[in-house]
């Protein structure tokens, strides 16, 4: 027989410690009273959630909510507050990478990566409500899904998104990372892509972890050279979007096309 615990007690030991509060140890009978204050609190913020509507929650009790499910006791309202204040926004949050997150104290694996959870579901459900309708049709639908996707990206991101000779979408694909201010094109990559996927229009997306849309003179004078590819292949540019915390810029509404 092999001493020490049995895998099942091991389990049982890691499995009780991700789910401990942040920081914290498991209760012990001096400690029921706050336990049981701290499970009145989870229970009153559910009521108050069921009753007056997800929408009525400030953004801490929104994601302290959501880190229930993560911590199954204890008290995440200060990790909330903490994770908000380390990156601005609950959209910052969940777009965080997963080791970004875990350098906030407290933030493991489990809860990291259920965060990340939050934020493709979202992109999911955003990319379907654009994904059953031609693009060009459902602009305001196409935003929302833009700014989920890009505007709290800490780092500079090229995607495009493809589409059939209809306008519905094809794919979103990330074509390049970059740095804070950077993210290398190049528009033969971009159109053999349009090519393998039958593409007949596609839309660009950038992002400016600055925060502020308004395009550069290096994106205008990119933009212009996958346009310019484009037209020898009969691939159409229907716009370029460029995404910031302060909102999205159109290459075709500022007339730069």
């Amino acid at each position: 027989m092999v001493s020490g615990k049995s895998l099942g007690e091991r389990f049982n030991a890691e499995r009780t410690a991700d789910q401990a509060p942040p920081g914290g140890r498991s209760p012990g009978l001096a400690d029921a009273a706050p336990v049981n204050h701290r499970l009145g609190h989870r229970e009153r913020l559910r009521e108050r959630a069921r009753t007056g509507g997800l929408v009525a929650l400030p953004d801490y009790e929104l994601l302290e909510l959501y880190l229930f499910r993560t911590f199954s006791r204890g008290d995440v309202k200060p990790l909330a507050k903490t994770l908000l204040a380390r990156f601005g926004s609950f959209g910052a949050v969940i777009a965080a990478g997963l080791e970004e997150l875990k350098t906030v104290p407290g933030v493991g694996d489990s809860a990291a990566l259920d965060l990340k959870l939050l934020h493709e579901a979202t992109l999911r459900a955003g990319r379907d409500k654009i994904a059953r309708r031609p693009v060009i049709s459902s602009w305001t639908a196409l935003l929302d899904y833009v700014r989920v996707a890009l505007a709290n990206e800490p780092r500079e991101q090229f995607r495009v998104l493809f589409l059939d000779k209809k306008n519905q979408l094809i794919a979103d694909e990330i074509m390049n990372h970059g740095t804070v201010d950077h993210a290398p094109v190049y528009p033969r990559e971009v159109m053999r892509r349009a090519l393998e996927l039958s593409s007949s229009n596609i839309i660009l997306l950038h992002n400016h972890p600055s925060g502020d849309p308004t395009p550069s003179r290096p994106d205008i004078d990119m933009t212009k050279q996958i346009i310019e590819a484009g037209k020898a292949l009969k691939i159409n540019v229907h716009d370029h979007l460029v995404v910031g915390r302060d909102g999205v810029a159109s290459f075709k509404a500022l007339g730069l096309f």
